[in-house]
Parts: structure tokens; sequence; C-alpha cells
């Protein structure tokens, strides 16, 4: 997987294209998954521009390995999941469908099903919601 700067990942790293932010540091930005497998959905983005995990450079690894655990902490005490999901695919045939890398925080609860992955846009008012809840939570 070739990495393709007018991807919408990089375009939402240069202001092109609108998100729902949470929060960010130096290295990842995280974000709202538009297209959510659950409620609370959260994508961190490296800054970097790396279509896999592979050509990710060290410093942009770890930024966004610590956006990452400190938005699975505000979701965790946001949603009151039973369990977090964190992952990432690398190429189309793991699942990947931007080539641009990017961490999934999906929060999980006993009992209740994903919905199929980026099939599904979801109501914005929604999103908005649920991210005030997860912001408040890493104030």
């Amino acid at each position: 997987m070739s990495y393709d700067p007018n991807n919408p990942f990089a375009r939402i790293l240069r202001g092109e294209l609108p998100c729902i932010k949470l929060d960010e540091n130096d290295q990842a930005v995280a974000i709202m998954d538009i297209m959510p497998q659950a409620e609370g959905h959260v994508l961190v983005i490296p800054k970097a521009p790396a279509a896999e995990l592979y050509e990710l450079p060290e410093p942009a690894l770890l930024g966004a390995a610590q956006l990452t655990q400190k938005l699975a902490r505000a979701v965790r005490a946001a949603l009151q999941p039973d369990g977090l999901f964190v992952g990432q695919f690398n190429g189309a045939a793991a699942g990947q469908t931007v080539a641009h890398v990017h961490f999934h925080l999906i929060p999980r609860w006993s009992g209740v099903e994903l919905r199929l992955h980026a099939r599904e846009m979801a109501d914005t008012a929604q999103l908005q919601a649920v991210a005030e809840r997860i912001r408040a939570q890493l104030a």
C-alpha cells in the first residue's frame, strides 16, 4: 500500500476536511471515527506521512502510542465499556481502508455486536455529544 498525500487523514491533518477533534500532541491527533463500529469509536492518527506501521518514524509511533493510551483512559472513564479494543491494520488484506497509519479505539460491551467497519456514516450531533463526554475526561 503506497502513501497517497491526498488520503482523507492527510487532508484532515492539513485542515482540508472537517473532523471532530478530541485531542492532539506534537506527533498525533485523536478524532471521532465518522463511521464508528461502536459508540465512542476513536481514531488516533500520526501526523507523519506513512501508509503502514513499518514506515512510521519512531517519534511518531511513540507520540501516537502516548495519545492512544490517554484517549483509552478517557473513553473508559466517559463511556464505562466492558472492554476496549485497540487495533491497527496494515494493508488492504488486513482490513486497512485508508493508506495512512491510524489506531482504532473501539469500546466494547458484552452482548453488543460491532457495526461493520467503514460502512455507515454516523449522525454528527450524536458524535459531537459522545466527543464532549470523552473530552470532559481529558481535562
